[in-house]
């Protein structure tokens, strides 16, 4: 094994999630010839072979499994000593990796970006915007130092830290202004447009309407928050977003907006790191930051309202 090398692991990894030559090499920037003749290097030295190739795609081999949890290992903690580095030779993170769900970025992002750049001089900040379940599987990678999500995500090698508690309103149409807010069982009856598969937000609507299943007629689906709200505004139906967006997201929509009455549906966010991270320090001084900076946003939507 004297041949074998971290390069190596880190172009078999990134075949072994991409499942393909092509996206992997563009992945690791290199060409799609240069990462095979790695990878087929790579089983030289182990003398099995690590992917079954067809056309299309190539999947993982029993033993190419087994070789993928010990190089995820060895990577992780690799990259950890570079954390170790930089946490002990930073008084703050030089660069900073955020993940961020789709319905808090567009709220909150601006004022996190502008309160870490006053506070923390020459701070690199880069940001990725998706789905939990990705943002779980990036940071577990290593390739995030920390997550804003929805909590809780209960994954055992991440750390949990609430930042804040935020309620839920309900969108309707202009005309609807100053009736009587329906109750929950009242919801199961309306048309209510959701975000599509996979969006946190989406099951924690249907928890509020108390839905477990519903027809295809009784919910129609959205790719953002945005597209739900010009939905409500063209009279299609229903929709509940969090209460951070209502100010970007109603600007240009012809909807009312509607508090539920107690106890009033909320959610928690929070910010989730690997367990393992030796940034624990650095992570607390910008959960202190992001605290304050949407307290600050959630304080210019009340005096908004007001």
């Amino acid at each position: 094994m004297k041949n074998l090398t971290l390069k190596q692991l880190r172009y078999f990894e990134a075949l072994a999630r991409h499942g393909r030559f092509r996206h992997a090499a563009d992945a690791c920037a290199i060409s799609q010839p240069a990462l095979s003749m790695q990878i087929k290097e790579l089983e030289e030295e182990l003398g099995n072979e690590l992917f079954e190739r067809s056309a299309r795609e190539v999947k993982l081999t029993a033993f190419g499994q087994m070789f993928a949890s010990r190089a995820h290992d060895i990577l992780r903690a690799v990259d950890e000593l570079g954390d170790l580095a930089r946490a002990s030779r930073d008084p703050f993170l030089a660069r900073l990796r955020i993940g961020v769900i789709p319905t808090v970025a567009p709220y909150l992002l601006p004022a996190i970006i502008n309160d870490l750049n006053a506070t923390f001089d020459g701070i690199q900040i880069e940001v990725r915007e998706t789905q939990t379940a990705k943002l779980v599987q990036e940071l577990s990678r290593g390739d995030l130092d920390l997550a804003i999500v929805a909590l809780p995500v209960s994954e055992p090698s991440l750390t949990e830290l609430k930042l804040f508690d935020e309620e839920f309103v309900l969108v309707r149409r202009l005309e609807d202004e100053g009736r009587p807010v329906p109750d929950r069982d009242m919801l199961r009856e309306m048309r209510l447009l959701l975000l599509e598969e996979g969006h946190c937000f989406r099951d924690q609507a249907l928890s509020v309407c108390r839905i477990g299943s519903a027809r295809p007629r009784e919910i129609m689906e959205g790719s953002s928050l945005s597209t739900l709200v010009q939905m409500v505004s063209a009279g299609i139906g229903i929709t509940l977003i969090p209460e951070m967006a209502v100010p970007v997201e109603t600007r240009s929509a012809q909807v009312s907006i509607a508090r539920f009455q107690s106890p009033r549906p909320s959610r928690t966010i929070g910010m989730i790191w690997r367990n393992s991270t030796p940034l624990v320090r650095q992570l607390m001084e910008i959960a202190e930051v992001i605290r304050r900076s949407a307290g600050s946003v959630q304080k210019h939507h009340f005096h908004a309202e007001v």
